[in-house]
């Protein structure tokens, strides 16, 4: 059956202009990470993502390494853009980052002209585009000089493989250092993608969101519900093998005053007639320098419950003076 779009797609979600650029993303975007992959069948990969955009989600975003085996999310991705979404190219912002081990070798990883240069073309080859809208560097290199990695990347536009670049994982001082690069270089720099939830405030704390602002620049977060977190999941206590990331390893410290927390939080969200995810969701794009959430979802309802944040996207100050306070 031929895939049409929902016409009706836009009236769904609201999107917003990042920074003053002329890049306009949905207020949540479709991560693959290792949601869809070698380990999922591609009709149920295929279903989501085309909900995905039937209900206004029209940026996609992958890496290298996505998988769960290196590369398989990519050709997922691609897979279903063959098929589906090819037809819809100009209304797609696709995006992918290279960075982490993708192949063996000292060559494999990082951020050298050489690897990034190499990385691309794979990802353009696996998900049979000409180009993506954002090439990110998917994290710090410690190794290689940083203006290195700024000429790779703004040489990767200037060849039309990406028509923007930004940073994942980037420090503030980090993504200040190799703004000013880009500005010098004339380089499209387009934002940071970087783990930032009401537990992980990292962006606020060192002034990421004011520097990437300075730099017309905006943040695009990822792990929005603090990797599972922020949900109903864990109102009545953590399992013993609950899986820590990094980002949430304060939980080990205080497990019974994280649950109390969550459940705080719960019952605000309820008074907003929203899920406690939902709520999360909605509390990042309270601030307009968050140009998108990266949002990953392996079901058709899960990512149906994603979308409904739009019902409530707006706070009183006393509701985010007891968001402060129940965090505090």
């Amino acid at each position: 059956m031929v895939y049409a779009a929902a016409d009706n797609r836009y009236d769904v979600l609201p999107y917003r202009r990042v920074s003053d650029s002329g890049l306009i993303l949905p207020a949540l975007s479709f991560g693959l990470w290792r949601n869809l992959g070698d380990q999922k069948p591609l009709a149920n990969s295929r279903e989501v993502m085309l909900k995905a955009f039937d209900n206004g989600i029209f940026s996609f975003d992958n890496a290298s390494n996505y998988g769960p085996s290196n590369g398989t999310a990519e050709e997922t991705f691609g897979a279903v853009y063959q098929s589906d979404l090819k037809p819809y190219r100009n209304e797609l912002v696709i995006t992918t980052k290279a960075g982490y081990h993708m192949w063996p070798g000292p060559l494999g990883e990082f951020s050298g002209r050489k690897t990034l240069t190499a990385a691309l073309d794979l990802s353009l080859e696996r998900m049979h585009l000409d180009y993506v809208d954002i090439f990110y560097a998917h994290r710090w290199d410690p190794n290689t000089n940083l203006r290195e990695t700024a000429e790779a990347l703004d040489s990767l536009v200037r060849q039309g493989k990406a028509l923007y670049v930004g940073v994942s994982n980037y420090t503030a001082e980090q993504t200040a250092a190799i703004a000013e690069i880009f500005e010098e270089l004339h380089t499209p720099f387009i934002g940071n993608q970087m783990s930032y939830n009401m537990f992980n405030r990292e962006a606020e704390q060192d002034q990421m969101l004011d520097i990437l602002d300075q730099h017309h620049a905006g943040l695009i977060a990822y792990g929005p519900l603090a990797e599972g977190l922020l949900t109903d999941r864990y109102l009545d206590g953590f399992p013993s093998d609950f899986p820590l990331h990094r980002s949430n390893a304060f939980i080990a410290e205080d497990p019974e005053g994280t649950v109390a927390k969550l459940n705080a939080l719960n019952d605000l969200a309820k008074g907003r007639n929203q899920t406690l995810a939902q709520m999360a969701e909605a509390w990042l794009l309270r601030d307009d320098r968050v140009a998108s959430i990266v949002i990953g979802a392996s079901s058709v309802d899960h990512l149906l419950d994603n979308v409904k944040v739009a019902g409530n996207m707006t706070f009183t100050a006393d509701e985010l003076a007891e968001i402060d306070r129940i965090l505090g």
